[in-house]
């Protein structure tokens, strides 16, 4: 059970709740200053969401596992994946952004580069290092060429 609590939705869940709580119960009359803010957010939500849904769709195109503790069959370099190795993680990070804007949750704007953070040590470093040994000349010539976030 522990290996499927140590997820990056439920990471981004627990950092998405302790924003909502943040804007909810302590606003300290702090603002991004109104629609331009709601506005923002729904762009970084959106394109968030659609990071993750064009890596889901590599992920099954390429018929490999998307578990991040897991051995992948494929190293893919396709697609969004020809931008950034980490599309999923990078959409992750924009919805915690663009959620923290639209709740006008001034005071957790450093959980964003926590969230990071905690997502290159707890999944990308490991993943790599997995890949690495895995796919080796192949994943050191993807590295070259793709970079890890933007």
């Amino acid at each position: 059970m522990g290996k499927w609590i140590d997820m990056p939705p439920v990471w981004l869940l627990g950092f998405l709740v302790v924003a909502w709580v943040q804007s909810a119960r302590l606003p300290m009359g702090l603002t991004f200053g109104g629609q331009w803010a709601d506005f923002a957010g729904g762009l970084l939500v959106g394109g968030g969401v659609v990071l993750m849904a064009l890596a889901f769709a590599e992920f099954r195109r390429h018929r490999t596992t998307i578990v991040p503790h897991e051995n992948a069959e494929r190293l893919i370099q396709t697609g969004i994946f020809s931008r950034t190795r980490n599309p999923i993680y990078l959409g992750d990070t924009l919805v915690l952004a663009g959620f923290i804007l639209r709740w006008d949750a001034v005071l957790s704007l450093p959980l964003v580069p926590i969230f990071l953070w905690v997502l290159e040590t707890r999944f990308v470093i490991p993943e790599e290092n997995r890949l690495r040994r895995k796919f080796r000349a192949d994943f050191a010539r993807y590295c070259q060429k793709t970079r890890r976030w933007v």
